[in-house]
């Protein structure tokens, strides 16, 4: 097998990461948080080639899910995670567009297969560890590949920021647990990507992001 790659592709208004991880050699891949926009989705996977495995999901908001079940339909796989814990706001996804205005097309989410802390997901030889990290979301979860050094945090952590905590089901507290007992002890050389804007490394967020400098 190849190595681990990952693609981004900014999505909706809200500029979300849908990200496509994929083994180098294979094709083969996961896509992680279709929030929307499936045509463009689609066509970035089939004209590089990917055979997507699976629909991975870090949390219940809007703008990281609202198009998993048109990805689900299109490419015939299943949707899995986050943790059941955001079962409300899957169930809410359609709601939730008329609140904001949304007008493209939204269906609330009906994950396969909810994932607990521990949990492990895989395509190819790519493991990935589930790591529950609520605060942003009650059932928010972080992928984690320890071979490759990378987790994809959806809106947990950002490059010198984190995820807002004012949204329903946000806990300030809680997030900044599940940053510095969860991630930040996996290692300084972990690079991430997240659910907006550039990742980084974990050892820079320790040093130099505002709202951890006490970690």
């Amino acid at each position: 097998m190849g190595q681990l790659q990952a693609g981004i592709i900014p999505v909706t208004a809200f500029q979300q990461n849908c990200t496509i991880l994929f083994d180098s050699e294979d094709k083969h891949g996961v896509l992680v948080d279709p929030g929307g926009d499936s045509d463009q989705i689609l066509n970035a996977i089939r004209s590089n080639g990917i055979t997507i495995e699976a629909i991975w999901i870090t949390h219940g908001h809007i703008d990281h899910a609202a198009g998993a079940m048109d990805m689900k339909d299109a490419l015939g796989v299943d949707i899995v995670g986050p943790n059941e814990a955001d079962r409300f706001l899957l169930d809410s996804l359609v709601s939730k567009a008329l609140k904001y205005g949304i007008t493209d097309k939204v269906r609330n989410c009906v994950p396969d297969r909810w994932l607990n802390d521990g949990d492990t997901v895989s395509f190819g030889s790519h493991i990935f560890e589930v790591l529950h990290c609520p605060g942003h979301a009650p059932g928010h979860v972080v992928y984690f590949n320890r071979a490759a050094k990378f987790a994809h945090v959806g809106d947990v952590l950002f490059n010198g920021s984190v995820g807002r905590t004012d949204l329903e089901g946000g806990d300030h507290a809680a997030l900044i647990n599940s940053i510095k007992t969860k991630l930040l002890p996996l290692g300084d050389d972990i690079g991430f990507i997240c659910g907006h804007g550039p990742g980084g490394r974990f050892g820079e967020e320790r040093r130099t992001n505002p709202f951890l400098n006490d970690a």
